[in-house]
């Protein structure tokens, strides 16, 4: 498998124009499009603008959605291949080397956004106003990669580059509300998921669930998850496997006659402590408490 370390080496072997900066380059794609035919790897983040008239994108081994505008968000060393695009109109490709964002408030800031880790069914499709603001962004971006950059040069891209990616965040809130065939009602299928976890004794066997192991029984990203719940209920994946659980724990503390220790085992937690810990933050109370009010 190709991997990209030189952005040089990406632009030659792509058929770019050379790139004006070692760490920084963007693609502007007049119809075509296309980062070679094979999978491959890179040192960058890579974002993309496309409208996909035929063609297909496999991002983390999965074809990517990319009906009507389409936005990708792809993150180093992520796995991703390219095959045959034809777009409908241009499209733009940005790279930004994980050096180039050293010093940078945006070295810290742009892990936080969920999105680069996003795989099936999740690319951000932009209503023609949003494409609007988008390509305003890239305009300023490119304007200032292409003429003489100087020691303001960075520091004017990564800010606009900063600004892109809120909106993007802005974008995919609207678009968890707008596409409810896909985001709606994930809490109820999140519930549903836990019923057949816990019935099927994976507590016991198993653990505690993980968000990641959720998210691949929804068939979407951990990250996405996360973002889609968030949007509906205001609370994270994470936040509801401890809501159900609490909820379950409740139950056995009324109605089983056993310790909390072992209903906490039961339940999955190898932690006593923090078990009771989760449990008063959610409650009010600890468990000890609450059966012993419930015995009597």
């Amino acid at each position: 498998m190709k991997h990209y370390k030189n952005l040089n080496e990406l632009h030659r072997e792509n058929g770019f124009s050379p790139n004006e900066n070692p760490l920084f380059g963007i693609v502007q794609c007049n119809g075509m499009c296309s980062l070679g035919d094979r999978e491959f790897t890179s040192d960058f983040y890579m974002i993309g603008f496309k409208k996909l008239k035929s063609g297909v994108i496999l991002y983390g081994r999965t074809k990517y959605d990319h009906d009507c505008g389409s936005m990708m968000f792809v993150k180093p060393r992520q796995i991703i291949e390219m095959k045959n695009l034809h777009l409908d109109q241009d499209g733009f490709l940005m790279f930004i080397h994980e050096d180039f964002l050293n010093g940078h408030t945006l070295h810290n800031e742009i892990k936080k956004y969920h999105y680069f880790d996003y795989e099936t069914n999740e690319a951000l499709h932009v209503s023609p106003k949003e494409e609007t603001t988008i390509w305003e962004l890239y305009r300023k971006i490119e304007n200032e990669y292409q003429n003489n950059q100087d020691e303001f040069s960075r520091e004017i891209i990564l800010a606009n580059v900063d600004t892109l990616l809120k909106y993007a965040q802005r974008f995919y809130k609207r678009q968890f509300i707008n596409r409810s065939e896909i985001s709606g009602k994930t809490v109820t299928r999140f519930m549903e998921e836990m019923d057949k976890y816990v019935s099927s004794g994976f507590l016991t066997n198993k653990g505690l669930p993980s968000v990641h192991y959720m998210a691949e029984k929804l068939a979407i990203s951990a990250g996405y998850l996360t973002d889609v719940l968030k949007q509906e209920s205001g609370k994270t994946a994470l936040e509801h496997i401890h809501i159900y659980l609490i909820s379950e724990a409740k139950n056995r503390l009324k109605s089983e006659d056993r310790t909390v220790s072992e209903i906490a085992y039961a339940l999955g937690f190898e932690n006593l402590s923090y078990f009771s810990r989760l449990f008063k933050k959610e409650v009010g109370t600890t468990p000890v408490l609450f059966k012993k009010q419930n015995l009597n």
